[in-house]
């Protein structure tokens, strides 16, 4: 697959984690990120297409069970169709979901924590899907106060 993408022309960029990170990129012109295409665990996708939904992304999934405590658990859920791809709306539900996270390491759309003196800055960004209102957060906090 990586071979015929490549040979379309397009760019790849293999991570070894980040998936929330790198779903959410896919929603921003300025991060260069136009589609994702991994797996992950299932709380990560959750997270990642709450994200998407408060941008107008879209996202899809399938749930994959890596072992039988796995199998069970889903099934406890009523889940047992392994192979239906969830869509957007069959992960979060209506538009109530909110989205928040804070930079620590640098990354395409968030700065990690910088730390000058007695002052850390952190970079955030909050999202709210029913709004589709997206906010940056930048904080500078004192490191003598708790």
């Amino acid at each position: 697959m990586i071979e015929e993408i490549r040979n379309s022309g397009a760019r790849i960029k293999l991570m070894q984690d980040g998936d929330i990170a790198a779903a959410i990129n896919t929603a921003f012109d300025n991060t260069g990120v136009d589609i994702m295409l991994g797996s992950g665990g299932a709380p990560e996708g959750v997270i990642a297409a709450a994200a998407l939904k408060s941008l107008g992304g879209d996202f899809q999934g399938k749930l994959i069970q890596q072992t039988e405590e796995e199998k069970i658990r889903l099934n406890k859920m009523g889940i047992t169709d392994f192979n239906k791809v969830l869509l957007m709306d069959d992960i979060v539900k209506g538009d109530d979901a909110y989205f928040a996270a804070t930079g620590v390491t640098n990354g395409e759309l968030l700065r990690g924590v910088q730390y000058k003196g007695k002052i850390g800055t952190t970079h955030s960004v909050v999202m709210r899907a029913k709004t589709g209102t997206v906010r940056f957060i930048e904080g500078q906090h004192s490191l003598e106060q708790k």
